[in-house]
């Protein structure tokens, strides 16, 4: 019996293996995955660029190249390279805000401001019209006209109310109004596009004269760029240009740029 009570017992003691957990080895696996863990992450939370830049990398990207070019010579003040540009972006966009806003700024710049006549409030509104859209913005509208015109007149014919032929006639009249107006205001567009008048001095300083030639008498005095509106286009060497107050006087060639 003695024996038996000092003797150990079949089954042993159940003791938390505290030291197993730090004296245990990582498998070569565990650790590689562990380094490749590691290194990783440092890597995805770095961005490749600051977020300064990310942020205000879209308001530098512009949506019109023309722009771009034409801050460029702003910047550098070449004045009349800028108002020229600025006048052909205008040309094919007259609707753009942004276009003629830079346009003004850069004209602000130029030695000669002049006054343009005054006129008729209703042509002023007109030309405004007109150039609220460009040319193929006022053809889309007149056949988007077209065909509401036609879906009144089939309102008009077709309904079996007395309320649904007013809306189809009073809707037709407008849209046929709007469509006509559309197609003479794209033509207007695409004739100011075609016959180009407008046209820049690009030279520092200029003397307009009063005849075609070296000899005429000097009449007043451009800077580059004003902008005049060409009224003869005969001869190769000289043009006969108009200001936008009504002054006339002829310039060589070379002095000016068209638009």
């Amino acid at each position: 019996r003695d024996r038996d009570a000092f003797a150990p017992s079949s089954t042993p003691a159940q003791v938390a293996p505290k030291e197993t957990v730090s004296t245990t080895t990582p498998s070569p696996s565990t650790v590689q995955k562990n380094n490749v863990s590691q290194t990783t992450k440092p890597v995805s939370k770095q961005p490749s660029t600051p977020p300064s830049t990310v942020v205000t990398q879209p308001a530098v990207i512009p949506q019109k190249p023309v722009n771009t070019a034409n801050n460029s010579y702003y910047k550098n003040k070449n004045i009349a390279k800028a108002v020229l540009n600025y006048e052909r972006a205008l040309l094919m966009n007259p609707g753009d805000a942004d276009i003629r806003f830079n346009l003004d700024m850069a004209r602000s710049k130029t030695v000669d401001q002049v006054t343009p006549t005054s006129e008729v409030f209703i042509v002023t509104w007109i030309n405004s019209l007109i150039n609220c859209m460009s040319e193929s913005g006022w053809g889309t509208t007149g056949i988007v006209s077209f065909l509401l015109l036609l879906a009144g007149m089939a309102l008009y014919i077709f309904g079996n109310r007395i309320v649904l032929k007013k809306i189809g006639f009073i809707s037709a009249v407008v849209f046929l109004v709007v469509a006509v107006c559309a197609n003479i205001f794209a033509s207007e567009q695409k004739d100011e596009l075609l016959n180009r008048t407008g046209a820049i001095v690009m030279s520092p300083s200029i003397t307009v004269k009063s005849t075609p030639n070296e000899s005429g008498t000097d009449l007043f005095v451009l800077h580059e760029g004003t902008k005049v509106y060409i009224e003869d286009n005969s001869m190769k060497g000289w043009k006969e240009i108009r200001l936008e107050d009504g002054k006339k006087g002829w310039l060589p060639v070379s002095a000016i740029e068209v638009i």
